[in-house]
Parts: C-alpha cells; structure tokens; sequence
C-alpha cells in the first residue's frame, strides 16, 4: 500500500465510511504498527485543527458583518470614535461576548497555524520527536562491533529470524517480567540480555500502543528469579527539578545518564509523558528513569531531535494503570507485584547504580524473515 492508498484508508477510517470487515481488518493493523498509528492520530489532529481553523474564519466574517453594521448605523464612525461616553458603555456590553470569543480565537488560531506549518513541514514526523530505539542498522554495526564476541559465545536468536528493533528494559517483578516501550517491540517475539551479557529467551506478554508500554516476561531455564528487586515504581508525579538518572543500551553494554525533571508534561503538553533534561540515543527506549531515593518515576522512550537533552519518559503511574487493565484479561500475571519499597534509598549513586544494572536488560525484538 502506498501513501496516497494509506491516507486514503486513513480518511475513510476517522470517517466511519469503512464496511465493517474493511475496519476490524484496518483496525487490527493500526494496533500492531506503530507507524500507521501515528499516521492516524497526526491526520486526525490535522483535521481537527482545520474544523478549528474554518470555526475562526466564521467568526472573523462575522465580526466584520458586525462592524459593517455598527458604521452603516451611526454607532461607529471610521475613526473608531463614538458618539458619546454612553454609547461606549452600551457597545461593549452588546458586543462583549463577541469579543471574548475573537480574543480566544486569535490564542487559538496562532496554535492551530504553528500545528498547520508543522503538519506540512517534512520536520515533523522525522525529525522532531525521535523514538529511542535501535533499529536493524544500528543493531548491525554493534554485532560488526562486537564480532569476536559473538563469534565466541553462542547466541539464543533462533537461525531464520532476522533481528529488526531493540532497546531496553527493566524488572517489574522478580520472576522475570520485564517493562520496555511499546516501539521496541517492533517483531514478534525476543530475547533479553543482562548487564553481564547472558541472553534470555522472552516472550511479549502485552502491547499498549496508546500508553507505548509492553510487558516481556523471561521464559528462560537458565534465568534464576531474584529475591527482590532494589527500587520502588512510583505511583504518584514527580516534581519538578528532581535529580533523575537512567540505565540503558544505545550500546552493547550497559551505559548511565545523569539529568533532572523540567517538565511534568511531555511534548505538545502530552500528560502521559515527562520531559526531562538528559542525553539519551538509540538504545534508550525502554530505560528505567530513577529519583536519588531509587524510585522509579518514568521509562525513557523518546527524544526532541533539534533541542539538545530535551528527552521524554512515560510516567510511572502509567505502568500501574497498563499492569491492572491486563491482570483483568490474563489471569496468567495475576500473582505479578509492582514493587513499592526501595531498597538504596539513602545508598550513594555508585551502588545504586550496581543494584539496579542487575535488573535492566538490552532488548532485541525479531521476526521469522
């Protein structure tokens, strides 16, 4: 399917003009390609944002009716000045309304045009926001990196498969479940690998597109459950100027980034998301973002192309919400338990550190070629 066959789907989708058939199966896609899900969230933005930008139109050609009238009957003369202080008085309180309205379409109007000339601008959808995970090429230059490594020890990637998103992830549960965002997962199935290099095999338990989360759960033999995992995940906001760290794989090992909280939005003011200032890279996604009292408050997914260290990470609460909606549905990860006590509270950075790396993975997604 090409473009202009996709965003013709895309119309009839939003416009409800699809048979019943032609939506489940256009539906199914959407929820299993990110990329197609974006198309149609952004298109469905756009044509909300012309409805407001035809609503303006109106009411500025309204308001020029008005004033026609107000000149045609004497109330206004062409300087603007009116005939007595009275008449003041009584204009405004007859046009007031009118004028609260115009004075929040203008607000409204210079953000529908910005969100206009973004929509248009090829900057938008590749270079302003960038997702944070690896993709084939750079999965390929750290294997042609790591060659004689791989060479020595033998990979649990099946043979027939070919390897095309990755990332990170963490713990949630000792037993093995792990949280990453929804974009890593861009395969079908994955393994996982340790801070000391030892690969595990995985499977994807559940995707959130919307909340841009999924949860992996370690089906491995050789992986031994911890006791106990070293953070908490936090369940309320965070605030604003909070010193945060992170640990993830933009490389093969294991790599940590220092920042703060500047926002408690995300871009475009989405309130699923922090902004944070941190440096983050293609790897990231799927990264714990932790407080100095080690407690996780967000999972780094994205980051703002043309402004250096802006990042974003889904808050905390959303793992909450996203683990409770599925134990209703999988009775399989009934007995999954969020962890609500950090264990390095208090504990100096170098150790928390140590503790936590045991529990982030690198994650590689793959598909049957």
């Amino acid at each position: 399917m090409d473009d202009i066959q996709l965003l013709a789907s895309i119309e009839k989708y939003l416009a409800g003009e699809m048979p019943p058939a032609e939506y489940a199966i256009f539906d199914a896609l959407r929820k299993k390609t990110p990329e197609i899900d974006q198309m149609v969230v952004e298109h469905k933005l756009f044509l909300h944002q012309m409805d407001s930008y035809v609503a303006y139109q109106n009411i500025k050609h309204s308001l020029h009716e008005a004033h026609s009238k107000l000149l045609e009957t004497g109330d206004l003369n062409e300087g603007g000045e009116v005939s007595t202080k009275v008449q003041v008085v009584q204009l405004w309180n007859r046009y007031k309304r009118v004028t609260a309205i115009a004075a929040s379409v203008g607000g409204i109007i210079a953000l529908v045009m910005s969100g206009l000339v973004a929509y248009f601008s090829p900057a938008v959808n590749g270079n302003q926001i960038q997702q944070l995970s690896k993709d084939i090429e750079i999965i390929k230059r750290n294997q042609q990196y790591q060659g004689s490594l791989i060479n020595e020890v033998k990979s649990k990637i099946p043979t027939g498969v070919k390897v095309i998103s990755g990332g990170s992830g963490f713990l949630i549960d000792p037993k093995g479940f792990i949280i990453t965002n929804a974009h890593v997962l861009k395969g079908t199935s994955a393994i996982v690998v340790d801070s000391k290099g030892k690969e595990y095999t995985a499977a994807i338990i559940h995707i959130d597109l919307k909340k841009d989360l999924a949860i992996l759960k370690i089906n491995d033999e050789d992986f031994k459950s911890l006791k106990s995992l070293p953070y908490s995940i936090q369940k309320q906001n965070a605030d604003l100027g909070d010193e945060i760290f992170t640990l993830g794989y933009p490389r093969n090992d294991i790599v940590y980034g220092v920042g703060y909280l500047s926002s408690k939005t995300g871009f475009n003011g989405d309130s699923l998301s922090y902004q944070i200032q941190i440096s983050a890279n293609p790897g990231n996604s799927g990264g714990p973002v932790l407080n100095n009292n080690g407690e996780v408050i967000g999972v780094l997914s994205t980051r703002q192309a043309q402004a250096d260290g802006v990042s974003f990470a889904v808050k905390s609460k959303n793992i909450y919400e996203f683990v409770d909606e599925l134990k209703e549905s999988d009775t399989s990860i009934e007995k999954l338990k969020l962890p609500t006590h950090s264990a390095i509270r208090g504990v100096q950075r170098k150790q928390q550190i140590i503790k936590v790396a045991d529990c982030v993975f690198n994650v590689k997604a793959f598909t049957q070629k």
